[in-house]
C-alpha cells in the first residue's frame, strides 16, 4: 500500500503523528515519574488520532477499511469522554487510582466494538446487508445522538469537577497560580467547540449530502486539537506539592483532614468531621472556642509572619498551630469570615503596602516587593492587590 500526500491527506498524517510522539512521551515520563495522568493524557491523544485516522488514510489512497475491513472497530470515540474526565480527576487528586466500580465508564465502548466485530466477522456480504436494511436506516442515527450526548455529559461532569476544584483550593493554598490548571479549562473550552463543530457538519452533511471531500475540514479541526492538547499537556508544569483533591471536598463538607498515620498525605474522613458539617453551615455566630482560636490565629500571623512563604497552605500552617486543618477552616471561615487564600493574601498586601512605603526599599521594584512579601507571581499579586485596596500598585505609591 502507498501512502499520497497532497493537501488533504498530509495535514492529517502530521496531526496523526504528532500525537501518537506525544503520546509515547507522556507514557514513558508517567511511568518513570509515576503519575497516572500524563499515562491517560497519552491516551486522550491517542484517541483523538484515531479520530481522524480513517479520512487520513482514505485521503492517502489506502481504502482497506471500505473494503476489507468495513464495520471494523476503528475509533475510540466512546472512550475519549471518559479519558478526558479521568484526566481531570488524576490531576486534581495524585492519589486517585481505578477501582472496578470505575469499570462502567468504558461499558458504551465495549457494547459498541462488541456489535461491529460480531457483524465484521460475518463477512463483507452480511455486512453490506446489514448495513443496508438495519444498520443505516435504524440503528445509526440513535447511535449517534447517544454519542453525542454522552461527550456533553462528560463535558458537563469536567466543567463541574473543574468549577468545583478551584473553589476548593482557594479554602487550602495561599498560592493558586501554578496549581490552577487553567490549560485543561481552555482544552475543555476548545474540545466542546470541536465537538459542536463536528455536530454541525455532520447536520449539514446530513442536509446537503456532502461529499467525502468537503468533510475533511472537520478532521484538519480535529488536527489543531491534537497540536494543542500534545504541546500545552505535555508542557504543563506539575504541582511541587501533591493534590488530594476529592469531589466530595466542596462547600457541603468541611475540609478533609490529613491522617497522621500514613506518609502520602491521603486524607480521610471519620464521623466526627461528618458530624461537624452542620456546625460549620450553621448560621450561629462564632463560638466561644472558635473566637478563641481566631485571636490565636491572628496573634501568630502578626508575630511570626508565615504569609512570607509562598507555598504556605492550610495544612502547613494547622500543623505549626498543632491544630488540623478542618477546626483552622473552621476558625478562618466563621471567625474571620474568609477563605483561606483571601486570608493569606491580605496579609501579603498590607505587607507590601508597608514596604513600599520604606525608603529603603525605593530602589526596589514593585515585583520584587511583591516576591518577598510571600507572592510567587506577578499575577497573583496585581489581582490580590486591586482586590483588598481597589487600586493598582501604582495608584496606591502615588497616594
Amino acid at each position: 500500500m502507498t501512502f499520497y500526500f497532497s493537501a488533504y491527506s498530509t495535514p492529517l498524517l502530521f496531526g496523526f503523528v504528532q500525537g501518537w510522539v506525544y503520546a509515547i512521551l507522556l507514557w514513558v515520563r508517567g511511568r518513570r515519574e509515576e503519575r497516572l495522568s500524563d499515562t491517560l493524557l497519552g491516551w486522550v491523544l491517542v484517541a483523538l488520532c484515531f479520530d481522524i485516522w480513517i479520512y487520513m488514510l482514505g485521503f492517502g489512497g489506502i481504502e482497506i477499511f471500505w473494503k476489507e475491513l468495513e464495520f471494523f472497530p476503528r475509533t475510540l470515540s466512546w472512550l475519549l469522554p471518559p479519558l478526558v474526565y479521568f484526566y481531570l480527576k488524576s490531576q486534581f487528586d495524585t492519589s486517585f487510582r481505578f477501582r472496578p466500580r470505575d469499570a462502567w465508564h468504558a461499558l458504551p465502548f465495549v457494547l459498541d466494538t462488541a456489535y461491529h466485530m460480531l457483524v465484521w466477522a460475518m463477512g463483507q456480504a452480511v455486512v453490506h446487508q446489514w448495513e443496508m436494511q438495519i444498520h443505516n436506516p435504524y440503528l445509526g442515527m440513535p447511535l449517534f445522538l447517544v454519542s453525542v450526548a454522552q461527550q456533553f455529559l462528560y463535558l458537563y461532569w469536567s466543567l463541574q469537577l473543574y468549577r468545583h476544584y478551584r473553589a476548593w483550593i482557594k479554602t487550602q493554598f495561599s498560592e493558586t497560580e501554578t496549581i490552577s490548571f487553567r490549560w485543561f479549562r481552555n482544552f475543555l473550552i476548545a474540545l466542546t467547540i470541536t465537538l459542536i463543530f463536528g455536530l454541525m457538519m455532520t447536520l449539514i452533511d446530513l442536509w446537503l449530502d456532502l461529499n467525502y471531500w468537503q468533510d475533511w475540514w472537520g478532521n484538519l479541526v480535529g488536527v489543531i486539537l491534537i497540536y494543542y492538547v500534545s504541546i500545552t499537556g505535555y508542557a504543563q508544569v506539575q504541582p511541587g506539592h501533591r493534590l488530594t483533591f476529592r469531589e466530595t471536598d466542596v462547600s457541603t463538607r468541611p475540609l478533609p483532614v490529613q491522617d497522621e498515620n500514613t506518609t502520602d498525605s491521603v486524607r480521610v474522613w471519620d464521623e466526627e468531621q461528618d458530624k461537624q458539617v452542620g456546625e460549620m453551615n450553621s448560621p450561629a455566630l462564632p463560638s466561644p472556642e472558635v473566637l478563641e482560636n481566631r485571636d490565636n490565629l491572628l496573634a501568630y500571623m502578626t508575630a511570626e509572619r508565615p504569609y512570607l512563604e509562598p507555598e504556605l497552605s492550610l495544612a502547613d500552617l494547622a500543623r505549626r498551630l498543632h491544630t488540623n486543618p478542618v477546626v483552622l477552616s473552621q476558625v478562618i471561615n466563621t471567625g474571620v469570615g474568609k477563605n483561606f487564600n483571601d486570608f493569606v493574601n491580605e496579609y501579603r498586601v498590607e505587607e507590601f503596602k508597608r514596604q513600599v512605603r520604606e525608603p529603603a526599599n525605593a530602589h526596589l521594584s514593585f515585583l520584587g516587593l511583591a516576591l518577598d512579601c510571600g507572592f510567587n507571581s506577578k499575577a497573583t499579586f496585581n489581582r490580590a492587590f486591586k482586590k483588598f485596596t481597589g487600586a493598582s500598585p501604582k495608584e496606591f505609591a502615588e497616594t
